[in-house]
């Protein structure tokens, strides 16, 4: 769970109830009480007015209302049709994480505009003439690579190829194509940039350690050759 997931949570448990200990929340949370010591610092210089009682734990102050997204028709119509773009991508990560955000934002539309968001819903479909039986299940740990600029190691397999490599690389950029999403990754083994399509990683794993950034350009990529799928 990301940072703002979890500041989005803390402060969700903190309006329906009356009072938290941070061990219930780190506990919870699954991360540190230490951790949770500066979610509740977040939360405050973001202007919530959490209390705290000590010995007790936090509540916030008495009639403390978070105040309504206000999106118009036209801005709430824009994400339910995403919505249904985003489930042609074949990602089960990325689909899973854009529905969750999504009930969040649509639990603080105004009654009105998720009446009408639901009537909407229910009259798109997005038909795809070029259909290919892919799935992928992580793009949403690609991105966080991506941001956060982690080596990655991948367990891959090429086309028309039953033998899988092991790659280690830098991931720096990603497209979509075909409903098929493809990564641009600095790979060691090539010694040079690769494209990779996500739904033939095998197996991945985010290292800890932070690679130097290139200062790869994705624009300048697609100019100066045609991508290489290894």
């Amino acid at each position: 769970m990301s940072q703002l997931s979890r500041l989005i949570s803390i402060l969700t448990l903190l309006k329906s109830k009356r009072l938290l200990t941070a061990p219930d929340l780190a506990q919870k949370f699954n991360v540190s009480v230490r951790t949770i010591y500066r979610d509740i610092r977040k939360l405050e210089e973001a202007g919530v007015p959490v209390i705290s009682i000590e010995g007790r734990g936090y509540s916030l102050m008495e009639g403390y209302q978070v105040a309504p997204m206000q999106f118009t028709e036209k801005e709430a119509n824009a994400l339910i049709t995403a919505q249904h773009l985003v489930k042609q991508t074949k990602d089960a990560s990325f689909v899973t994480n854009f529905d969750d955000a999504l009930t969040k934002i649509k639990s603080v539309f105004k009654t009105s505009i998720q009446e009408k968001s639901e009537i909407l819903n229910n009259k798109i479909y997005v038909f795809n003439s070029n259909y290919e039986a892919i799935a992928s299940n992580a793009l949403s740990d690609i991105q966080l690579a991506i941001t956060n600029f982690n080596y990655v190691e991948i367990n891959y397999r090429k086309a028309n190829d039953t033998s899988i490599s092991f790659r280690k690389i830098e991931p720096y950029a990603f497209y979509s194509t075909n409903h098929k999403w493809i990564l641009i990754a600095w790979c060691y083994l090539r010694e040079d940039y690769r494209a990779f399509r996500i739904d033939r990683i095998l197996h991945l794993k985010i290292l800890p350690q932070i690679f130097e950034d290139r200062k790869f350009n994705l624009l300048d990529y697609f100019q100066s050759c045609s991508y290489k799928e290894k």
